[in-house]
This record gives C-alpha cells, sequence and structure tokens, in this order.
C-alpha cells in the first residue's frame, strides 16, 4: 500500500502561504555609489536651467531633484512647484521620445540600474510642473444627510462641479444631493429593487442608474424626473455603467453600455432607449464595464476572462486570460479624463459644441500619450489574490502581473496623472503600485477591517479609502502615510468618490446616510 503523507502542519501552512503571497521587494539602493551630474531643461521651451549639478545616487530621489530644480528657478519654500522628470536620451533627436523614461520614485531605480546611464555621465532631466492646482486634504464632515431607507451602495460628484452629488440605495432609489446647503435635491424613483450602480454623463445632462430589478433608467438631474421608462433587455441585474466618451459621440447621440449578472453587456441609445448592440461571450455574471477613448470596450467577468469588444460593432477585439478566479473590477488609466470630459478643475466649460468636443479630445490625448503613442492601459483586480496591468490595444499578455495582497481584491483605479494605480482588499489594505510597469510602491496601513473602495484626488496627491471599519482614511502618496482618519459613519463605508474640482468628498454605506467631507 503507497504511504500517505501526513498533512501540512500548521507551521508548514503558514510558510507555504506566505511563500505564495510574497510581496514584491523593493529594490535598496546600494551604498557608496558616488555622484552624478543632472542638468535640468524644461520640456515645453527646450531651454537647460542652470548648469549641470553633482548630485549623490544615494540622494538622487524624486523629491530632492524637485527640492534642487526649485532651489535652481529660486523659488522660497511657499512657491515650491512639484515637478514631473522624464530622461530622454538624446534631446536634440524628435524621435528618442519614444525611448523616454519616466522617474518615478530615484534616478537609481529609473536609469541607473537598468544600465542606461552611468554614474559617469551627465543626465539631462526633462521637467514638466504637475497639476497647477493643488487640493487640499478634507479634514471635517461638512454634512451628513439622511433620506435613504437603505444602505447606499453608489456614489458619485457631478463631473461638473462638487456641488452635485447622486447615491443609489438598497431601497430602490437613487437621490440628488445639494452638497453647498447639505440638502436632498431629487429622490429619483422607479427602481423596484435595489439600485447598484449610478454614473453622471460626462457632459452633465444624464444620469444612469442600474438595478436589481434588471433594469436601466436615465433621470434628468436639474428636475429629477425620469427621461421615458425603464430601459428594459436584461435578463438578470444591472451591476455596472460605463456611458461612451464624449469625443466619441455622435452629435446629440449619446450611448450607455449596462453590464449584468447575465453575462451580456447592452450598448443602449440614450435618446431613443433602444439597444443598439449586445456583447455576449462571457460565461459569467459581468462585474465590470469600461468604455475606453481609443474605440473600444472592456469587460470583466466571473468566467475569469476579461473581453475587449469594438465598440462600433460590437465584435470581439480579444479575450484576456490570465487570472485564475473572478475578476472583481477594472480601471483605465484614462478614467478621471473619460468621466470630465470637458470640465477642467476651474468647472468652466466651452461656448460651442465643437469647442466641447476638440477640448474633451485633447484632454483624453494629453493623458493617453506615453513617449509620444496613444496608450490606454488597463489594470484589473481578482478574486485570486493577484492584479494584471495590461495594454490591450497592443497585446493580449499581461505588461506585468502584480502580487502582494493576501485576500481578494475589490477595487482598483489609476491616478488622475497616470502614473500611480491603488488597490484595495479583504486583507484591510490599500497599496500602492507604478503604473508603468506594475512595480510595488507600497502599503498603506491603518485599516482594521476590509477596504471597499479608494479614490485619488483630481491632483494624484492624495487618495481616499472606504472601509468595513466605519472609517474613511486620507493618505499622502508621496510619503505613503496616513494624512487624516476620518471617523463618523456609524456602519461600513461601501461608497466613495472625491469631486472632479478637488473641493469635497462624499461617502455612503450601511449606516443609510451620505456624507460630505471638505478641507
Amino acid at each position: 500500500m503507497a504511504t500517505v503523507l501526513p498533512p501540512p502542519n500548521k507551521r508548514q501552512k503558514t510558510a507555504a502561504a506566505q511563500k505564495a503571497r510574497e510581496q514584491q521587494e523593493i529594490d535598496a539602493i546600494p551604498e557608496d555609489l558616488g555622484s552624478v551630474r543632472v542638468q535640468f531643461f524644461d520640456q515645453a521651451t527646450g531651454q537647460a536651467t542652470g548648469p549641470p549639478v553633482s548630485v549623490s545616487v544615494g540622494d538622487a530621489s524624486v523629491k530632492n531633484l524637485e527640492l534642487l530644480l526649485n532651489t535652481l528657478q529660486g523659488n522660497d519654500e511657499h512657491e515650491r512647484i512639484p515637478y514631473r522628470f522624464t530622461f530622454r536620451p538624446d534631446l536634440q533627436d524628435p524621435s528618442s521620445a519614444e525611448n523616454a523614461v519616466d522617474i518615478v520614485s530615484h534616478l537609481w531605480h529609473s536609469i541607473l540600474r537598468p544600465g542606461i546611464k552611468t554614474t559617469e555621465d551627465t543626465i539631462s532631466l526633462q521637467y514638466t510642473p504637475q497639476a497647477v492646482f493643488r487640493v487640499r486634504a478634507v479634514s471635517r464632515c461638512s454634512a451628513a444627510i439622511s433620506g435613504h431607507g437603505e444602505a447606499i451602495l453608489a456614489t458619485q460628484f457631478s463631473p461638473a462641479s462638487s456641488s452635485k452629488m447622486v447615491s443609489g440605495s438598497g431601497d430602490g432609489t437613487a437621490r440628488v444631493w445639494d452638497c453647498d446647503t447639505g440638502t436632498p435635491l431629487h429622490t429619483l424613483k422607479g427602481h423596484t429593487s435595489w439600485v447598484l450602480a449610478v454614473s453622471w454623463s460626462p457632459d452633465n445632462s444624464m444620469i444612469a442608474t442600474g438595478s436589481m430589478d434588471n433594469t436601466v433608467r436615465l433621470w434628468d438631474p436639474k428636475t429629477g424626473k425620469p427621461l421615458g421608462g425603464p430601459m428594459k433587455g436584461h435578463s438578470k441585474w444591472v451591476s455596472s455603467l460605463a456611458w461612451e466618451p464624449y469625443h466619441r459621440q455622435a452629435p446629440g447621440q449619446p450611448r450607455l453600455a449596462s453590464a449584468s449578472k447575465d453575462a451580456t453587456v447592452r450598448i443602449w441609445d440614450a435618446v431613443s432607449k433602444r439597444i443598439e448592440i449586445v456583447l455576449s461571450g462571457h460565461k459569467g455574471s459581468i462585474s465590470c464595464v469600461k468604455w475606453g477613448g481609443l474605440g473600444f470596450i472592456y469587460t470583466s467577468s466571473h468566467d475569469r476572462t476579461i473581453k475587449v469588444w469594438n465598440d462600433k460593432d460590437g465584435t470581439l477585439a480579444h479575450s484576456l486570460n490570465a487570472h485564475a478566479h473572478w475578476v472583481n473590477h477594472l480601471a483605465l488609466s484614462t478614467d478621471f479624463v473619460l468621466r470630465t470630459a470637458y470640465y477642467d478643475h476651474t468647472g468652466k466649460a466651452p461656448a460651442t459644441d465643437d469647442e466641447k468636443v476638440a477640448k474633451a479630445k485633447e484632454r483624453f490625448t494629453k493623458a493617453a500619450t506615453i513617449n509620444g503613442q496613444l496608450i490606454e492601459r488597463l489594470v484589473s483586480a481578482s478574486d485570486d489574490f493577484t492584479m494584471y496591468l495590461w495594454e490591450p490595444t497592443n497585446s493580449t499578455k499581461p505588461v506585468a502581473r502584480m502580487l502582494g495582497h493576501q485576500k481578494q481584491v475589490n477595487h482598483v483605479t489609476f491616478s488622475p496623472d497616470g502614473l500611480f494605480i491603488a488597490s484595495t482588499g479583504f486583507d484591510n489594505h490599500v497599496k500602492l503600485w507604478n503604473s508603468r510597469d506594475g512595480k510595488f510602491i507600497t502599503t498603506l496601513r491603518g485599516h482594521v477591517a476590509p477596504v471597499y473602495q479608494c479614490c485619488f484626488s483630481p491632483d494624484s496627491r492624495l487618495l481616499v479609502s472606504a472601509s468595513k471599519d466605519t472609517t474613511l482614511k486620507v493618505w499622502d502618496i508621496r510619503t505613503g502615510k496616513l494624512s487624516i482618519d476620518l471617523p463618523g459613519h456609524q456602519d461600513e463605508v461601501y461608497a466613495v468618490d472625491w469631486s472632479p474640482d478637488g473641493q469635497r468628498v462624499g461617502s455612503g454605506g450601511k449606516d443609510k446616510a451620505v456624507r460630505v467631507w471638505r478641507n
């Protein structure tokens, strides 16, 4: 008879689990590397700023380079400007832009260790200012507004300003709130079951809601009145919504994608309320749909796949197969500019329709351009404890496999500047990653229960997370430290959003109250 091995003991199980889920190590910088000479060039004008300066390799972090550049420019402590740095092999050759390297954290990791440059060379760095406005961390609850009869499952601010927010609830209604006065504006009644998804159209003219009653409804945010009847077609509940990007819409014909547990995505003409295309090919419930700015729709499913569809005719472009369990969530590197279209942090909109389309296209192109190419990156989060980074228009193979979470990953999001990815999981952690290569940056520790959602501030310097532990926490991206703890909710916090102008954070959860936070 064959010998049966005894089951592993507790120590062996712990060791195996630790090995299987080992966090990606952050490369330490060796000591005694000497110095490098660095010269700064303005990316807009091509002009040099100051002479080459000798910098110790160990101190050549982005933070210190920023400090040095501000000193060379004569900016005092209160006028310091945050910069993004890029290295190009040959500044005189325009074609070398394709080989540009972003300095994400340190010269050593970006260009010295890979052997692009040695410590004997003079390194020419191009610089561009980061977000021209700075968002202050929210620090207090300006309104706790009750009204919903059940838990709040989704929230979203208007793309135009921080004064309007919509929330969807288990009581079958969505509500539009006036955040300036902390009062309810409209109650959107019509659904007969939980409202699972809410989405504001990029031009601020409509609100879409998806429900467990298998329907999608459209509403006028100014009056709170329904725009026609329910849009019927799904045979199971609607879990996710995505509007067609503004710069790709036919004039006066916005389209909306709805994803459902019935394993299909339906593309609706938002004016006629008719189904234009049905995307069917998944074998399990669809958890998330994203509509990209390059003509593709991305869907994730419980069948472990992500599918990429052409938005013109609904044909399947390709399938991304890497995950070993349910795919829970997707995020695009261009999500922020697609959501806000032609609105920037000032809230001012162009006058004519043509100008609006041009502004939306310009903002999208700027956000999607990496080293001279239009690239839309996608990140997927799964119950298999992993995330994958993709360039789905170029390849069906992932750019990176992102390991580190110890339990299921709930939610992922890109920073508006496209440099970072944040992920939240049932392991109580929020993790930060480099969006170019998927490398782990740091773990934001502080929550004591699963983290459901997170959202970056519009200037990409702060992150807010919502947890089962009843708190919101605001994190400083540069230091990886907790900036502000926001207690106040009486129960689990399911949904959080940061307004596109940076003024407010809105949250909702099991305690049925919407809370609005400001600085």
